[in-house]
This record gives C-alpha cells, structure tokens and sequence, in this order.
C-alpha cells in the first residue's frame, strides 16, 4: 500500500474528544508506516503525540481574531515544504486560515478533507467546513445536518463515518485496582452500595445536569448520582444554580460532582448506569460510546448521535426526549434487567481505516 503524507490542523492539543481522535489517528497512521504532521497552537498533548511517531509544527490558528488569518502565508509554506499528498482541518478558525493559504499553495495541491465534529450553527463564519474536496459526518444526525445547511457549499456529499473508541483501553476485561476503589470510596463513603448513575460531561447550561438532578430526586434513596467533569471551571452562576437544586431536592448525601482527570475508566466501572441527557441535540453520543464498550448500560433522550448510539447498541436506553416519567421508569427497568450492551464494533480502528481507504479514493479519482 502507497505510504502518504498528512497533514492535520486543529486550533490546539489540550484536552477535548478533537484533540483525542487527532492524536489516536496520528497514532494509527504512523503505526500504518504513514507520515503523519499536526499543525497547531500547541498544548500539554504535544509531547504524547511526538511520543507516538508524529510531527508536531507550532502556528497560532486558535484565536477568534483577524490577526489570525495572517498565518496563510505561513501555513501555505509549511504545507509547500512538507508536500503532503492530504491535508485534514478539523476546526472553524484553522479552516479560514488554509482557505486564504490556498493563494500560495504550490501545485499539486494536497486533497483537503473536513470533519464536521459539531452541528455548526449556519451563518457565514462555519460553512467553511462545507468547502473542501471532501468533507466527513461523525454520525448520521451530523450528516443530516450538512445537508440540510450547507448543501449548496459542498463539492461533494459528505461521507458518513461514526467516530470510535479505543476498544483495547474502554474494555469490559477492565478492573480497578483495589486501591483506587479504597480510595474512592473513602472520599464518598455514602456511595457504597448504592446503585451509581453517573453523567460524564462539562458542565452547561444545555448538557442536562438539570435533568440528571431532576431524575435523581424522582428515584429512591437507593440510587446515588455522579456529575464527571471538571467543576471548578464551570460558570460559577451555573454551579450555583445546580448547587441550588441539590439542596432543594434535598439530593446532599446522594449526588457528588468529581473531575476525572485520568480515571473516567473507573467512574465508567463504578457506574450502574451512564447517562447523556443533552438539552440539544449532540453530534455524538461519545461518552456512551465509551461505557456501552466497557458492557455499561446507558441512557438517554433519543434524539442526535446519542439517540443514535443508544439505538445501535442499547435500545433499552432510549428515552423520549423530556419525558421524565418514562425516564425513571425505564431506569428502574434498565438496573434490574441483565441485558447490557455487547458487539459494540464502532471502533476507533474502524474509524480510522475508513478514513484512510476515504483518503485513497479521492487519490484514485484525482489520478
């Protein structure tokens, strides 16, 4: 198989679902005999991707600002001496910087592909994704999305492939140590033997913490609740609102928020059931993906990718959206059926070999 060149461009390598396909698909391609470059502003995840094989190149494409788009000509002469055969962006700003690039990129040209990771509100600011040779949908509500926003943009129609999850690290053979679970349990004593519902997500006004709290305070003293992610940078009025409502619903000894910096895998164990209970409609239903791998039971409203991953792998979990009385229902359903999710193929391998074989049709074609 030809080895190719590419390219990736994204605002930054922090911490986000982005910033981890990039890295994983950074991985795959060098292990693949690949070249693989990143472009970005940089972050605390440079060094595991030049661990792994890849080329981390430093330009600032992460400000919402003007200035920004005076980097064209600096990205043009990098993506000019690398030569790439694809180039990959996977962000709005960066996007508009590689568009005015094109002016000073040499022939031949690399081919240009865009993932859509978001449902990107429609004005003129975000159907720059929709402008490249190709562009990429993580799910079908995404791909519905494209087409019903920015058809008129598109070049071609966007090709499906569902984003995925590293099967060998969210794995059902997955155990905590001993000390992790010691020590878990002697921070939040009054989870043990409870039945734990857990809510993986930032915390937001549209997230649904809210309607975690609400569902929580219609089930018995029996279940306890988990909001994963990382509190303290939340919007103080919003924490406030949802320290408010706990207190209200009298939820102190049952609800607990934690930040799981490296340990979701464990909270993913701990949990009876994992919950995506988004206001709006989300591109992908990730953090489900990554429990129902682990044979965790999931639930959520049924609409957007998360109403798609439930669906796919766990209908039991689907809930009309804001049906309250069917959510707790089916919750009290869910914990004491024996059925949990099993075949959970959408891979991360699986994303990243369609992408690739993507990749190589738009080579053939252009050839």
């Amino acid at each position: 198989m030809r080895k190719l060149k590419i390219v990736q461009i994204l605002p930054s390598l922090n911490t986000g679902g982005v910033e981890r396909g990039v890295l994983d698909f950074n991985k795959y391609l060098v292990n693949k005999g690949h070249t693989s470059y990143v472009i970005s502003n940089g972050g605390r995840q440079v060094k595991n991707l030049a661990e792994d094989g890849g080329e981390h190149i430093h330009l600032q494409v992460s400000k919402k600002s003007f200035l920004t788009l005076m980097q064209a000509k600096k990205l043009a002469n990098i993506i000019n001496q690398i030569s790439p055969d694809i180039v990959h962006i996977r962000s709005r700003i960066p996007a508009w910087v590689l568009q005015l690039s094109k002016f000073f990129i040499k022939n031949p040209r690399p081919i240009i592909f865009s993932t859509f990771h978001g449902l990107y509100s429609t004005p003129f600011y975000s159907r720059i994704m929709a402008s490249f040779d190709n562009v990429i949908a993580i799910s079908k509500t995404v791909e519905k999305y494209i087409n019903e926003n920015y058809e008129r943009h598109l070049k071609s129609p966007p090709k499906l492939i569902y984003r995925g999850s590293d099967k060998e690290y969210f794995t059902s053979k997955f155990r905590p140590k001993d000390s992790y679970l010691e020590n878990f349990f002697s921070k939040f004593p009054s989870l043990k033997n409870k039945k734990i519902l857990s809510f993986p997500g930032r915390l937001s006004s549209w997230k649904g913490q809210e309607s975690f709290l609400k569902l929580l305070s219609e089930l018995s003293s029996d279940y306890a609740g988990i909001i994963v992610g990382p509190y303290k940078d939340a919007k103080p009025k919003f924490k406030r609102k949802l320290d408010l409502l706990i207190s209200n619903y009298n939820l102190q000894k049952r609800v607990y928020f934690y930040n799981a910096v490296d340990d979701i895998r464990e909270i993913y164990f701990l949990s009876d059931v994992v919950f995506n209970l988004s206001s709006k409609p989300e591109p992908f239903g990730r953090t489900l993906l990554e429990a129902a791998m682990m044979n965790k039971k999931i639930c959520g409203w049924n609409r957007g990718g998360a109403g798609e991953v439930l669906d796919l792998f766990y209908p039991k979990g689907k809930v009309e959206f804001n049906n309250f009385k069917m959510l707790t229902t089916q919750v009290k359903e869910i914990i004491l059926s024996k059925d949990a999710p099993n075949n959970v193929y959408l891979t991360s391998d699986l994303m990243h070999e369609k992408t690739i074989s993507f990749y190589f049709d738009a080579l053939d074609k252009r050839d």
